[in-house]
């Protein structure tokens, strides 16, 4: 993965506690199988042969720990306190990329299919895209009470999976931007004014974030290890 001008480039923040999950030790260091959640999103993210290099960002005290977890061909730097400061620190080792994507470790099996086309849309013109899936439960909207206050139409409504997929100016501009605390990059492209577009996610995209989610990516993964 040798990095060249107009390189795609992978981000994979990695730096989450993964209290949900249970574990003392950060989500992306969690094992499914016999490789961790972010061994195995790096492993998805070389599989799609779309992507040129990859950027993991991790808490300073893991990045020995990181690196024995991804190899020698990805470039492992500190982030910070942050989800958008791990991003930033990111951004600072693409260089000349044409392309960013930013990719959740926990979505470890994402498939590489998926993120081919992310790829593809950018190449083809799209400033930003997102996969995402219809919302198949009511939602509803509550005050700081638990009052519900309204009940949103899901028919428009989407859930947004990673990788998002961006061109390499309007990500940095949608950061340079903000210094506002965000979990959602093509949020941030939002505010700038550039259109996100959207294409069709996959159920395997899903976020292990539970010990429920773990159980299931378990499953899927019995007998691949």
């Amino acid at each position: 993965m040798n990095g060249t001008s107009g390189d795609v480039v992978a981000l994979v923040p990695a730096a989450g506690k993964g209290l949900r999950l249970g574990y003392d030790e950060p989500k992306a260091f969690v094992c499914l199988g016999t490789d961790s959640l972010l061994a195995r999103s790096v492993d998805g993210l070389r599989a799609s042969s779309a992507v040129d290099r990859i950027v993991v960002i991790v808490p300073a005290e893991l990045l020995d720990a990181a690196r024995r977890h991804v190899g020698g061909d990805v470039t492992v730097v500190a982030g910070g306190l942050e989800r958008t400061d791990s991003v930033r620190a990111g951004l600072a080792a693409v260089g000349d990329a044409a392309v960013v994507l930013v990719h959740d470790a926990a979505r470890a099996l994402t498939p590489p299919t998926l993120i081919a086309r992310v790829v593809a849309e950018v190449r083809a013109g799209r400033s930003a895209v997102i996969p995402v899936l219809p919302v198949v439960d009511t939602v509803k909207e509550v005050d700081i009470m638990g009052a519900v206050v309204g009940t949103p139409d899901r028919a428009s409504l989407r859930s947004v999976q990673t990788p998002q997929g961006f061109d390499a100016d309007v990500l940095r501009r949608a950061y340079d931007a903000t210094s506002d605390i965000s979990t959602d990059d093509a949020g941030l492209v939002e505010r700038i004014g550039e259109t996100v577009h959207t294409i069709v996610g996959d159920a395997l995209a899903f976020k292990i974030t539970t010990p429920l989610d773990l159980l299931l990516a378990e499953a899927l993964t019995r007998g691949d290890s």
